[in-house]
């Protein structure tokens, strides 16, 4: 091969590495834009559980009345919140585990680690999102009590979480294999609830 061919190999090699890694980018931008939306859509969610509970118990003991569909809408939407709030603690590394194994090994050893976990994460999201799909098909003609909603939607929260879930993942493993993933996102848990998410590793 001549330098004029190696020289030109080279060039293409640092165009693909370029433009993959604006496309992680882009798409890391597009996952933080989601998460911002979920956030909002919880908070929605948590005002209008507030009011729901709160507005029934005044107008059962003030006026002998109530909301019908409160007790109902509100157990429906602390579901979805709980499922949002996964998708969201996932994308921050919020979700509390164990590094007292991890923190130990080499950085060879935490990549192997973070790759099979990831792997084994991607395949309970397939299991979940699976199980989720047969709720969904099994209740879709099945009516809630008081709302009378299809009991479908009340399982959706399921797949939900798991495609986000893996979007969050295959995101996490594409990063990974650009090398922009930080010797702290390797390890990617909380041992505490107390700890920052921001926190800095633990000393080896």
């Amino acid at each position: 091969m001549t330098d004029d061919e190696g020289t030109f190999h080279l060039g293409h090699l640092q165009g693909a590495l370029f433009y993959m890694s604006r496309i992680v980018r882009m798409f890391s931008s597009l996952i933080d834009r989601y998460c911002r939306l979920i956030r909002f859509i919880m908070v929605l969610a948590l005002a209008l559980m507030v009011a729901l509970v709160l507005g029934n118990v005044i107008l059962r003991y003030v006026f002998n009345s109530g909301i019908t569909v409160s007790e109902e809408l509100s157990r429906w939407l602390f579901v979805w919140v709980t499922f949002l709030g996964a998708v969201v603690a996932m994308k921050e590394g919020a979700h509390l585990g164990t590094d007292s194994l991890v923190s130990r090994l080499s950085l060879r050893g935490q990549k192997v680690c973070f790759l099979l976990a990831h792997l084994a994460m991607l395949f309970a999201c397939w299991l979940l999102f699976k199980g989720s799909w047969s709720q969904v098909v099994i209740n879709l003609e099945t009516s809630s009590p008081v709302m009378e909603a299809s009991m479908a939607w009340f399982f959706t929260c399921g797949l939900v979480l798991s495609a986000s879930g893996a979007l969050i993942l295959l995101n996490q493993l594409w990063r990974f294999a650009a090398g922009q993933l930080s010797d702290r996102e390797l390890i990617g848990i909380r041992e505490s609830e107390e700890e920052p998410i921001d926190a800095p590793a633990p000393l080896k």
